[in-house]
């Protein structure tokens, strides 16, 4: 059996520019009002206190989070387990890719003016809906888009292309587990009624194209082979 090949760097565009396509999409659908009211209403969202959501889920994983990053840091220096087979540089990209995603994301949302979706007077708030893409305040709290929760489990996506050259299994196996701990703590955060979902894709969206661009800038800065 052949082994699956690994996208090129076109691939990679090609993956990304569909990605935009579909969220752009889903942007101009009332997917995202529809998702909410099945999980919250007029008087609120009913898990909005849950315990194992809040302490879990959002203490505990972000957490989680930091201590992950601060394994990454150490192991520039001193490398474990598959980061034994990755050089200084790689080590460098694996470890500083998920700080730069969760400051990328972290700026977004201190611009952003939209507010969650448990300030909006559809589910017992004030703020009036409006898209996250209106320069337009909503009335309400703001800061709320793109969703920086789902970051923890996102911003560790980095780690794809780091290994996909060195160690493809590694790679795939990285990728699933941050987009899945993305998603997770993305939808456990919209059950609380602390974002929609539109917000969770575009951290995803985000996150990837972060990664993408770094690694792009790291293998421009490699020194070309010389050739006879």
């Amino acid at each position: 059996m052949l082994a699956a090949r690994r996208p090129d760097r076109f691939s990679l565009l090609l993956i990304t520019v569909l990605a935009l396509a579909g969220l752009m999409l889903w942007d101009t659908t009332s997917l995202d009002i529809a998702l909410a009211r099945a999980v919250g209403g007029p008087e609120g969202f009913p898990l909005r206190e849950n315990w194992v959501l809040n302490q879990v889920f959002h203490d505990g994983a972000r957490r989680l989070a930091w201590v992950l990053a601060t394994v990454l840091a150490l192991a520039v220096w001193w490398p474990v387990g598959p980061m034994r087979r990755l050089d200084l540089p790689s080590r460098v990209q694996l470890a500083v890719t998920p700080l730069v995603v969760s400051f990328c994301i972290s700026a977004l949302k201190r611009f952003s003016v939209t507010s969650c979706p448990w300030d909006l007077n559809l589910f017992g708030g004030w703020a009036r809906y409006a898209s996250h893409w209106s320069t337009l305040a909503d009335g309400g709290a703001g800061h709320c888009f793109p969703a920086g929760h789902a970051s923890a489990g996102f911003a560790f996506i980095g780690g794809y292309f780091v290994f996909r050259n060195v160690a493809p299994a590694t790679a795939r196996i990285w990728l699933q587990a941050s987009l899945a701990s993305g998603f997770v703590l993305g939808m456990a955060q919209q059950v609380r009624g602390a974002h929609f979902t539109s917000h969770t894709l575009w951290t995803a969206f985000l996150s990837w194209c972060v990664a993408l661009a770094l690694d792009a800038a790291r293998q421009a800065m490699k020194p070309q082979a010389v050739t006879a």
